[in-house]
């Protein structure tokens, strides 16, 4: 009966992941002989992890990442220009800490978007928060929100994420209304959080595809000078699939 009591009073307290220890404590009669001490550090870890994979899960759901990709999973062996040692370095996330931004180019299939979530995905297991953009669809959400009232609210979530993935960058001539907007969503977070840029347009067009030159100019700034830059090369990993799956079904 007590210890039902105490079951109902830890899930009560949201002390799940303790009440779980406690629960395994009492099938195993060898914790009877640990300290006091010892079992209780051992209640404490237990709910410190519960809780620390349970705040992943969270930033990653909430991320709203395109690909389900992960650090450890690229393929290096494929000729795409992916160098090896910059992935591994920038997995430590410092340059997370240090506010710096990640611009990957590259053609169309090559990896560009499960690098970037990739990246995401990390920044989540390392603590941080991230959240996925479209270029396109982050317009769309800007417009519609200008209208109904909710833009400062909108503005201030693209503010906060740790890391913001701007995915399909500059793949159309930007309108007056969207180069402010993105200006105003790299201006929020330069010097305080780090962005991620995927695009297939080369860096050399990004100026005229903004459009403005004084908003170009103010937005790139912004945006490459403490960048880190992956160009990705090679074909189109999507046709190579392709290629290959028609391959297996026409030796079956």
């Amino acid at each position: 009966m007590l210890n039902e009591q105490t079951f109902e009073k830890l899930y009560a307290m949201k002390l799940n992941g303790m009440a779980n220890a406690f629960k395994e404590q009492m099938m195993q009669p060898d914790m009877n002989e640990l300290s006091f001490e010892e079992r209780f550090a051992f209640l404490v870890d237990q709910h410190w992890t519960w809780k620390e994979d349970r705040r992943m899960k969270t930033l990653l759901r909430n991320a709203k990442l395109k690909e389900n990709a992960c650090i450890e999973d690229i393929d290096y062996k494929s000729p795409r220009g992916i160098n090896k040692s910059l992935i591994l370095s920038l997995s430590s996330c410092d340059w997370i800490k240090n506010a710096q931004n990640i611009i990957i180019t590259g053609p169309t299939g090559v990896g560009k978007t499960y690098l970037a979530c990739a990246m995401a995905n990390r920044v989540c297991r390392m603590g941080y928060s991230s959240l996925y953009k479209r270029s396109p669809r982050l317009f769309q959400e800007t417009t519609v929100a200008r209208a109904d009232g909710s833009y400062p609210k909108l503005m201030n979530k693209l503010a906060k994420a740790k890391v913001l993935i701007i995915d399909d960058f500059c793949i159309t001539p930007m309108k007056d209304t969207e180069r402010r907007d993105l200006l105003e969503v790299i201006e929020d977070r330069h010097g305080l959080c780090s962005t991620i840029i995927s695009t297939q347009i080369p860096m050399k067009n990004w100026f005229e595809a903004i459009g403005d030159p004084t908003l170009a100019d103010a937005i790139l700034d912004r945006l490459i000078h403490n960048a880190h830059k992956i160009n990705l090369k090679g074909e189109s990993m999507r046709k190579i699939r392709s290629s290959l799956t028609k391959k297996n079904k026409s030796e079956k």
